[in-house]
């Protein structure tokens, strides 16, 4: 009658019970404090811009998202142009550093000699200290002349696409170089020399902790360096990848100084990226800032308002793909 219950106690599991030290508690309490305060600053900093902005939110109404103008004196603005300006300039940007950053980052960690790895990991980290404002002057004299000619052969061969599309002179089967100066599509590639250094040391420093077990596991049954690559290194980092893509996004979608110095402002709405039309937003508010009065600036705290909820949203997506793509953790030596 005793020997039943007796049996199925012994099988229970045995409870464990973490004694945590004093320094365990301090280390486990900072960081949560400090998680705290950065989602309480986040807060903080959308509420100042939802507070100081509502006045011209509540005057535009849904306007403000649909209206390309921008004349707060009148009544009449709206970041319809700027949001789309913003998006290109961003998309441009990652288009052009992606690739030469993810190509960058295998070359670092998996080709280049031991003692060149050092020298590159190091040139690629002080690219990323450059100020915005060299960034800007390197394209405005050196990078822009140079796209020009880029430019119209993007327009003369796939001018079929409207994102390519380019107006040709009056009464003329010929485009003039001054159509192709200050573009949002040369802005894009200056924007794309601030991002590959980003996006490049995330990637890097992520597959550069890709398992070497499954490394060596490969090559012993007979696959080349890319066949390694490509089932290990870059499967272990599409986490990073992503991650890496996304804060580049977020460098580009808040890039300002080199912007503002290729582009000639215009808030008017444009797809077109190889002609000089559009701006962004954080263009729009460098510029109109020192000269507007109390509702203008309400009206840019209006547009900054727009550009943090769309960098939070990126960021946000990003943080959902990346928990369900494969990390370290989940790799088993």
């Amino acid at each position: 009658m005793t020997a039943a219950p007796l049996e199925a106690t012994a099988d229970r599991p045995r409870k464990i019970v973490v004694r945590r030290t004093a320094a365990d508690q301090a280390y486990r309490w900072t960081t949560r404090v400090a998680a705290c305060t950065v989602l309480a600053l986040l807060g903080a900093i959308g509420v100042y811009l939802l507070r100081r902005g509502w006045d011209a939110i509540d005057s535009a109404g849904w306007s403000f998202l649909t209206e390309d103008r921008w004349q707060p004196a009148r009544g009449t603005f709206g970041v319809k142009g700027l949001l789309v300006g913003t998006t290109l300039v961003a998309v441009t940007a990652l288009i052009v550093a992606v690739p030469i950053a993810l190509t960058g980052a295998l070359f670092i960690t998996e080709f280049a000699p031991r003692r060149v790895r050092r020298t590159l990991t190091s040139l690629v980290d002080l690219m990323a200290a450059v100020p915005s404002i060299v960034y800007g002057l390197f394209g405005f004299f050196l990078l822009q002349p140079q796209l020009i000619p880029v430019s119209r052969w993007l327009a003369e061969h796939f001018g079929f696409v409207p994102v390519f599309k380019v107006h040709k002179l009056e009464g003329s089967s010929r485009y003039a170089d001054g159509q192709f100066a200050s573009s949002l599509f040369i802005a894009g590639v200056v924007v794309a020399c601030m991002v590959i250094p980003i996006c490049c040391a995330v990637m890097r420093e992520v597959f550069s902790q890709a398992p070497q077990g499954e490394k060596e596991g490969a090559l012993a049954l007979g696959a080349t360096r890319w066949g390694v690559i490509r089932s290990v290194v870059l499967p272990f980092g599409r986490g990073g990848i992503i991650g890496g893509t996304m804060l580049g996004l977020g460098r580009a979608l808040g890039e300002t100084i080199a912007v503002a110095i290729i582009l000639s402002f215009n808030t008017g709405f444009t797809i077109r990226v190889l002609e000089g039309n559009g701006s962004t937003i954080s263009t729009l508010i460098i510029l109109k800032f020192g000269e507007s009065d109390p509702f203008s600036l309400s009206a840019l705290m209006a547009a900054g308002l727009a550009l943090f909820v769309m960098t939070l949203i990126v960021n946000v997506v990003a943080g959902l793909v990346i928990a369900r793509s494969r990390n370290g953790a989940a790799t088993e030596i």
